[in-house]
C-alpha cells in the first residue's frame, strides 16, 4: 500500500485503444443503458487510478486489457438481449468470458476475467483472489462513492474525478442499476438466491420501496 495517489502519465479518461477494448465496447454499447454502461466504464478508469495509488503497473502487475474487460462488462448480465437465467454476476462472466476465446484470449486469462466478474459483488472474496479481482471490485465499489478504506481515500482526486464524471456522467446510476438487478432478479428464482446482492435488492424493493444500498449512497462521495 502506498497511501495517496502517486503521479501518473496516463489521461484518467484515456481507454485501451486495442481491438479486445474495441470488441468489448461493441458488445456493451447496444444493450446496456447509458447509465449502467457509463458506470462500467468509469469503474475500469478509478480501477486504474486505484491500481497506481498501490504501486501497480499495468503490463507488470496486471494487464491493462483484462482490468478493461473485466470493468467494462462487469454488469454484462443485465443488459437487455440476455438470457436472464442466472444470477446477474455469473451470466455476465459467462458472456464476458465467450468474447474473451472468440478473441483469442487464453483460457486461463478469460477465467480470471470470470471470476473477477462473478465476485465483484463478494467482499472479503474478491480481494482474496488476486490482483485483478482485486482492482475489479474496488473500482466497482469505489464508483458507488466509497472510501473502502483508509488506502483508497486517495487513490481518486477530485480534479480526476471531475474529469471522469465529464466524460462519462452518473445519470442517476444506482437507482438505475438496481432497477436493472431487480428486474432481471424477478424473472427467475435462481437469479436470486437469498443473501445474494441481486436476492437482497429483489427482497428489499419488494418489501420496503427502495433498497438500502440506494438509501446509502445518497451520502457517497459524489451522489447521483
Amino acid at each position: 500500500m502506498t497511501g495517496p495517489a502517486q503521479e501518473t502519465t496516463t489521461d484518467p479518461i484515456t481507454l485501451p485503444g486495442t481491438p479486445l477494448a474495441e470488441a468489448v465496447m461493441n458488445l456493451i454499447r447496444p444493450v446496456e443503458t447509458p447509465s449502467v454502461l457509463n458506470h462500467s466504464i468509469r469503474s475500469y478508469l478509478f480501477a486504474r487510478l486505484i491500481a497506481d495509488c498501490r504501486g501497480l503497473a499495468a503490463g507488470h502487475d496486471y494487464d491493462d486489457d483484462l482490468l478493461f474487460a473485466a470493468c467494462a462488462m462487469h454488469d454484462l448480465g443485465v443488459a437487455s438481449d440476455g438470457p436472464h437465467r442466472q444470477r446477474f454476476e455469473v451470466e455476465g462472466a459467462d458472456r464476458a468470458a465467450e468474447l474473451l476465446v472468440h478473441h483469442g484470449v487464453p483460457a486461463p486469462d478469460a477465467d480470471e476475467v470470470w471470476q473477477a466478474i462473478a465476485l465483484h459483488t463478494s467482499p472479503g472474496i474478491a480481494e482474496r483472489r488476486g490482483t485483478l479481482c482485486l482492482l475489479v471490485r474496488e473500482g466497482v465499489a469505489l464508483d458507488f462513492g466509497g472510501p473502502l478504506g483508509p488506502d483508497q481515500v486517495d487513490a481518486v482526486t477530485d480534479e480526476q474525478a471531475d474529469a471522469v464524471h465529464a466524460a462519462y456522467p452518473r445519470l442517476d446510476m444506482v437507482r438505475s442499476l438496481t432497477d436493472a438487478i431487480v428486474a432481471q432478479a424477478a424473472k427467475e428464482p435462481r437469479n436470486a438466491p437469498r443473501y445474494s446482492t441481486p436476492g437482497e435488492l429483489l427482497r428489499e424493493r419488494e418489501a420496503f420501496g427502495r433498497t438500502r444500498l440506494e438509501h446509502a449512497c445518497r451520502s457517497s462521495r459524489w451522489p447521483d
